[in-house]
């Protein structure tokens, strides 16, 4: 069996609080397997499902719905459908957000004064049939 980790090297794995750990756990994210003494103990595999969490978080879901999301079964069709419908929203972010990181790389080396009036820069933010 592998080594159980304490709180305090969870935390410095993912660069979570002991505290963001233990609120974690008691929102049912994350369970502790014991304790060391007075410290809790992971088993290695809640780095895994932590970095899911962090990722969800980031990709704009509430500490609800992850919940939901972590219990739920293939036959839970609203879950499904909400899952379907924020990765479509995902794809919309990642279409701006490289639109906006190609942008930037140009601008940084553009020579166009003001920056911002290039055409090349300037056609990266035309609206399309997805954008706006």
């Amino acid at each position: 069996m592998a080594d159980l980790l304490d709180i305090a090297e969870v935390g410095e794995q993912t660069g979570l609080a002991p505290s963001a750990l233990r609120f974690y756990e008691k929102r049912g994210l994350i369970a502790p397997t014991g304790r060391n003494g007075l410290r809790r103990t992971y088993h290695p595999d809640v780095l895994s499902r932590l970095a899911l969490i962090l990722c969800a978080r980031g990709a704009g879901f509430t500490l609800t719905e992850i919940a939901r999301f972590l219990r739920a079964s293939p036959s839970d069709a609203e879950l499904r459908a909400r899952m379907a419908e924020k990765a479509r929203q995902l794809d919309d972010d990642i279409t701006r957000l490289i639109r906006m990181r190609d942008s930037l790389r140009h601008a940084a080396t553009c020579t166009h004064d003001p920056l911002v009036e290039c055409p090349d820069f300037k056609s990266t933010f035309e609206p399309t049939s997805s954008a706006v």
